[in-house]
């Protein structure tokens, strides 16, 4: 069936419409606010994809392996009689492609979040739609419908300041734009006050948040907890480049406010000065170096995340061995590795590549060490004692956080528990917990006060 017959037969009278969403919580948080539109303007939103009468895909571009796996997804919608929006990333950067799968796909950029139910709209009407212009509004106290209900995912800014010659998300969402202080702490008190316990902080690069404005991370921070109520606030990833002259602050903030989960996500992406100056960071080694030795000396056991591209253009053994000496060195609790993969586009998409069966032996290298240290850091918490926030329901699954934003997995036993009417268990309640035991992705508690709860 060809898709100029399929458009003329959208079931118009449904109301129902299926969204499915992929990537960074900013894009989890960019469906939960298309959600919330559309359940406000009337909609339903669909649990079951068969039973819609409009799909719609929020993408992710940050690896091919990810685009890959959208193309599929769209190339799928695509076979349904029903109108498909494909909003996010991909439509910015790769519209040509997305249309050579279904011309008739309706594109809803990531600033356009504001424009959801003229899409709509006009998709369920047979009208293919195209509003990828940035708005003049931010993506702040919309309606929303949460994929978890505790947790409150803000975008504090959407671009971002850097070049960075790997990049396509850079293209999609363009320059820095941060949302004042004010709007923010309106979202995170209307959060609060719907029952969140976690708040999220998130944008393309929460380092460089303010800059435009006048203001820094560091005064957002503090002005976020000082707002009153029972929750902790997450911060989200900082590239490095942006922290060494707010360093000293930073730390002070985190010391001062138990509020904020002792979690630091500073992607280095290299151990190499060479490979960091081809990729166009703006950061050396060394300045990861000091923001890990200048938070762990205040917090031995804060949780420090990072990110590391394996095979990027140029890169030698020599360039990968001084990886895996950085990572020996400061030990990250969590590594997000990945194979470099071009991104159409990019600078760094025109130079030579590094054979694929390097690549492949440098990555089971990294992720061998990234499984060693996880165990080691995870292993300074056993007989650990505290509470930690459920997070996480599931049919076989019980998990918490600690303050150091640790997954804590309790026994199957109080699952059981958790389930009945006298230690009923619910999203967002704190446990007292002892840890017991530990891998390289969690910890496991053996001992658990469901009696303690709150």
């Amino acid at each position: 069936m060809s898709f100029e017959s399929k458009k003329n037969k959208v079931p118009k009278s449904s109301k129902k419409i299926w969204i499915e969403a992929y990537g960074c919580s900013a894009n989890m948080a960019d469906s939960e606010m298309i959600s919330g539109l559309l359940k406000a303007d009337g909609y339903e939103i669909a649990t079951d994809e068969k039973e819609s009468a409009l799909n719609i895909i929020v993408t992710c571009t940050v690896k091919d392996v990810t685009q890959h796996r959208m193309l599929y997804r769209i190339e799928k919608l695509s076979k349904s009689i029903k109108p498909l929006i494909v909003a996010g990333c991909l439509p910015k950067t790769e519209r040509q492609l997305i249309e050579s799968l279904n011309p008739f796909a309706s594109l809803l950029g990531p600033h356009s979040i504001d424009k959801t139910l003229d899409v709509v709209h006009s998709a369920l009407f047979g009208k293919k739609s195209i509003r990828l212009e940035n708005s003049i509004s931010d993506k702040l106290n919309l309606p929303r419908m949460r994929i978890n209900p505790i947790i409150g995912i803000i975008e504090i800014s959407s671009g971002c300041m850097s070049e960075c010659s790997f990049c396509q998300t850079k293209l999609a969402k363009g320059m820095l734009r941060s949302y004042r202080i004010g709007d923010i702490l309106r979202q995170m008190r209307s959060d609060i006050a719907d029952g969140c316990k976690e708040i999220w902080l998130s944008s393309t690069d929460n380092g460089c948040y303010g800059k435009d404005i006048g203001s820094d991370l560091v005064n957002l921070l503090r002005s976020c907890s000082a707002v009153e109520g029972d929750y902790k606030i997450r911060v989200g990833m900082m590239n490095p480049m942006h922290l060494p002259g707010m360093i000293e602050d930073l730390v002070q903030v985190f010391t001062d406010n138990e509020k904020i989960f002792k979690f630091l996500h500073i992607p280095v992406q290299s151990g190499s000065d060479t490979v960091l100056r081809k990729m166009k960071r703006g950061h050396t080694v060394n300045t990861y170096r000091n923001i890990v030795k200048a938070f762990r000396k205040v917090f031995p056991e804060i949780t420090i995340a990072t990110d590391v591209i394996v095979g990027f253009p140029s890169e030698t053994d020599q360039d990968f061995l001084k990886t895996i000496a950085l990572i020996k060195e400061t030990e990250p609790d969590i590594v997000n590795s990945s194979k470099y993969s071009a991104r159409s586009g990019t600078e760094a998409c025109k130079l030579k590549r590094v054979d694929s069966f390097i690549i492949k032996q440098r990555s089971e290298c990294l992720h061998k060490l990234i499984k060693e240290i996880g165990a080691k850091r995870n292993s300074i918490w056993k007989g650990w004692k505290g509470n930690v926030i459920i997070d996480e329901i599931g049919k076989n699954i019980l998990q918490g956080r600690n303050y150091a934003y640790k997954p804590v997995l309790l026994p199957s036993e109080c699952l059981a528990l958790s389930k009945s009417s006298k230690f009923k268990t619910n999203l967002g309640d704190k446990l007292a917990v002892e840890i017991s035991g530990y891998s390289s992705y969690s910890l496991t508690s053996s001992s658990v006060n469901l009696e303690n709860k709150s």
